[in-house]
């Protein structure tokens, strides 16, 4: 996959955001780029964070969700996986050599101005807030990748629509691959929902 069509998507992977990350990678593909994450990687934690490394340094594109600020159930601790892949996306933008400092990044978050809290680091920033619908994320993930495209984009609620219509014919889909709407929706069958989002665009020529 070309490095400048390539967006890395840094998100939480959990059920609470999973309609998020669904329409997140849809609205990615419907706008004509690859998406990647780190789903894709599997093994120890430690080849798992050298392939997180590695999908960053094959995206010249970012996405970086830091809304999942909620302390966890299970030990009263939040997550720091997003920020710290953020980090790693910034620095290979900043220090790197040659192409890498084409790389840019669009920061999202659920509540506006959270992040001056959470990540003050980053003020100053222009911060995405898509307030938990996915409706909104489509359109603030198309409007910015807008800016990196050779071609003419559909709106936000072309993409939106488009999206409803990929889900009223998913059990069709899903049929076709041998697969349940219910696994293609699980971070397991992440590569299978990829193409089952390309091979649709292009059978509607979207």
């Amino acid at each position: 996959m070309p490095y400048e069509n390539n967006v890395f998507i840094n998100c939480p992977f959990d059920k609470d955001y999973n309609e998020l990350f669904l329409a997140l990678v849809f609205a990615i593909q419907d706008s004509g780029f690859s998406p990647r994450c780190a789903l894709e990687s599997s093994g120890t934690e430690a080849n798992r964070l050298m392939k997180i490394a590695d999908i960053i340094k094959e995206c010249r594109l970012g996405v970086h969700d830091i809304s999942r600020v909620e302390l966890s159930d299970g030990n009263n601790l939040p997550r720091f996986n997003m920020p710290f892949e953020c980090g790693l996306f910034w620095g290979c933008m900043l220090y790197a050599d040659g192409s890498y400092r084409n790389k840019r990044l669009l920061v999202l978050d659920s509540m506006e101005h959270r992040y001056r809290a959470t990540l003050s680091d980053i003020s100053g920033q222009d911060i995405s807030v898509h307030n938990n619908s996915a409706k909104l994320l489509i359109e603030r993930v198309r409007t910015w990748l807008s800016q990196y495209s050779t071609e003419r984009l559909p709106g936000g609620e072309a993409i939106w629509k488009h999206y409803q219509e990929f889900q009223e014919n998913l059990p069709k889909i899903c049929h076709s691959l041998n697969i349940t709407p219910e696994e293609l929706a699980t971070n397991a069958y992440f590569g299978d929902y990829v193409y089952a989002v390309a091979t649709w665009l292009k059978e509607k020529g979207y």
